[in-house]
Formats: C-alpha cells, sequence, structure tokens
C-alpha cells in the first residue's frame, strides 16, 4: 500500500478530525463497505465520500474543538 493512506490520516489525527470522520474516510479509501444505518453518522459518511475520492479537500469542517 502507497504512503497515501498512512500519511493522510496522520494527517487527519494531527488535525484532531473527528474520529467518525476519519473512521468514514479510512474505509471510503480501502472501498470498503459504508456501515449500516443504525451506526451510520453524517461524520462518517463525509468521510467515506471523501475518502472514495482520495480528497482531503473538507476536513477541516470536522475538525473537534
Amino acid at each position: 500500500m502507497s504512503n497515501t493512506y498512512y500519511e493522510a490520516v496522520d494527517q487527519l489525527e494531527k488535525a484532531k478530525v473527528d474520529p467518525e470522520y476519519i473512521a468514514g474516510w479510512s474505509s471510503g479509501f480501502l472501498h470498503n463497505p459504508g456501515r449500516e444505518e443504525q451506526t451510520d453518522t453524517d461524520a462518517y459518511q463525509a468521510g467515506y465520500a471523501d475518502g472514495r475520492e482520495n480528497n482531503l479537500d473538507n476536513f477541516k469542517n470536522w475538525i473537534k474543538g
């Protein structure tokens, strides 16, 4: 696997991005199936969509604190 994944997750964690967004981004990047409705969140959905596109442009909307 390329360093792209690891560098992106490191960047998200250091920026204190919502863990749900990070989980979604990771799943989307790896093309894993999405979560089921009962465990799905807005942050996860946004991260999943961005991860599928290998996009880090929107993570600042999900910084906690």
